[in-house]
């Protein structure tokens, strides 16, 4: 009887522990907004109202140069890896509905990580743009639990079609939900965070939404909030569409409130890339835009709060970014970024756990590479960022050289011109070609069988029904 008894008594400390070790890691909300331009937030200026983003962003910790990809996909595919996409070929292009490409499932994923971590419920919930056409692609294949949302980018809002055929997907399944998409992932994320924080283990929910992407379409209560007028313009409908998306932050942020665990949830939200260029103000005063590797078009408004280990309040002026994100959120799940990292395929990003929580103020810059080629090789554009220097080459490939008759060459002086207005490149020729190699050697890593140019395979392509991954004919 005695020892039964002290076995119960030793079960019952054990249970214990592991219950208070789960307490200590945080619940993680990665919100991920799509074409958000570094103007289209309000604590960044008058153009759009955000109360709910800006909130997060005062609460918490507004990430001041937080570097992206300048495009969607490859930026999904270096958050989820902590790696540059050029490494394992999708940084070129984004995934378009006939390309049969997709994350290398050799690659860990943030939610594969966190699954080894002890995070039973992983959901993601909104635009995967990762993969459709083979289910070694699928997020439940790459970690995840639940999915909720749609494969393909610039779905309609309203009818969630792409190509002519309902791209909106539970799991495996095409699933019948009706309702304006930015509505819909919201309400999805914020029922798995309801029912997720009923358990005692932490969850990870991921929110890539599909907004303020194209197609300009929005509510007309969100309409009525820009004081749009009957035909309104494609600038009031982006601002009403942000207006929703902001919305959608605030019911997410609440759900949390509701479940009391908000101090121990470690909120993010950053954007995909910058804001489209077809609207002046929308990245104002960076220059570029999505698509370039100026500025406008990789750094983007992002915060992040975890009120349980990171003071918040604070603005933080240290180059970071997507890659950085899954290191840093493993760090805190306390497995460590490197832990069960495939050999071979070395982390780019770095844990920014000890800057956050203020263990360090010794973060010193890295080299910041940026790359977009999705015309082809004809047509690239490439960026370095130092310490001192940020090189942008726009031209063909540069591994097959360079010259003043094909290339566009810009150097600028860091930090001191973060709105690249003087380009020093002919003052500085030996800067620019030391810099020019280290962006040679970067290009090298893209594999040759990596993402194709935009619109190879385009011609003849029919989508199949529903976009139901189980009838891709490449499964």
């Amino acid at each position: 009887m005695f020892f039964f008894t002290l076995s119960l008594v030793m079960l019952a400390t054990l249970l214990h522990c592991q219950a208070t070790h789960a307490a200590t890691r945080p619940n993680v909300v990665l919100i991920l907004a799509d074409d958000l331009g570094w103007n289209a937030v309000g604590y960044h200026g008058d153009w759009v109202q955000t109360p709910n983003i800006d909130g997060l962003a005062k609460e918490g910790i507004e990430l001041d140069r937080f570097y992206v990809a300048p495009m969607c996909s490859p930026t999904r595919a270096g958050l989820l890896t902590g790696r540059y996409p050029i490494r394992f070929g999708l940084a070129r292009a984004v995934i378009p509905p006939y390309c049969n490409d997709g994350l290398p499932p050799a690659e860990r994923t943030l939610a594969e990580g966190l699954q080894v971590a002890g995070y039973k419920h992983r959901g993601i919930f909104g635009k995967w743009h990762l993969g459709h056409h083979q289910r070694k692609w699928h997020p439940l294949a790459q970690g995840f639990t639940h999915f909720v949302g749609h494969y393909n980018g610039a779905i309609d809002y309203f009818d969630l079609t792409r190509d002519g055929e309902r791209d909106w997907q539970v799991n495996y399944d095409p699933a019948t939900d009706e309702g304006y998409s930015t509505d819909l992932v919201a309400n999805a994320a914020c029922a798995f965070i309801r029912e997720a924080a009923q358990d005692e283990a932490p969850y990870f929910c991921y929110v890539p939404f599909n907004a303020p992407h194209s197609p300009f379409q929005a509510k007309a209560d969100a309409l009525q909030q820009v004081k749009a007028g009957p035909h309104p313009n494609n600038s009031q409908t982006y601002r009403a569409m942000i207006w929703t998306l902001d919305q959608a932050v605030g019911q997410i942020l609440k759900t949390i409130d509701e479940t009391g665990e908000a101090d121990n949830t470690q909120v993010w939200f950053l954007s995909d890339n910058g804001g489209v260029g077809q609207f002046p103000r929308n990245n104002r005063p960076l220059r570029g835009s999505k698509l370039t590797t100026f500025e406008g078009g990789v750094r983007v408004p992002a915060c992040v709060r975890w009120p349980a280990e990171w003071k918040g309040e604070r603005k933080l002026e240290n180059t970071m970014g997507y890659i950085d994100v899954l290191p840093t959120i493993l760090a805190t799940a306390e497995i460590g970024p490197a832990a069960g990292q495939p050999k071979g395929r070395e982390l780019d990003g770095v844990s920014l756990n000890d800057l956050f929580a203020g263990r360090t103020s010794d973060f010193p810059e890295r080299d910041w590479y940026s790359y977009h080629g999705q015309p082809g090789p004809q047509k690239e554009t490439i960026a370095l960022k130092t310490e001192n220097w940020k090189l942008v080459v726009n031209g063909p490939d540069i591994r097959q050289g360079t010259s003043p008759a094909t290339h566009e060459v810009f150097l600028f002086a860091m930090p001191d011109d973060l709105l690249e207005k003087n380009n020093v490149a002919e003052q500085h020729p030996q800067v620019v070609e030391q810099l020019l190699a280290k962006l040679v050697a970067h290009r090298q890593l893209q594999p040759e069988d990596g993402v194709p140019p935009y619109g190879t395979g385009q011609k003849g392509f029919k989508p199949w029904k529903n976009w139901d991954i189980k009838l891709a004919p490449n499964n």
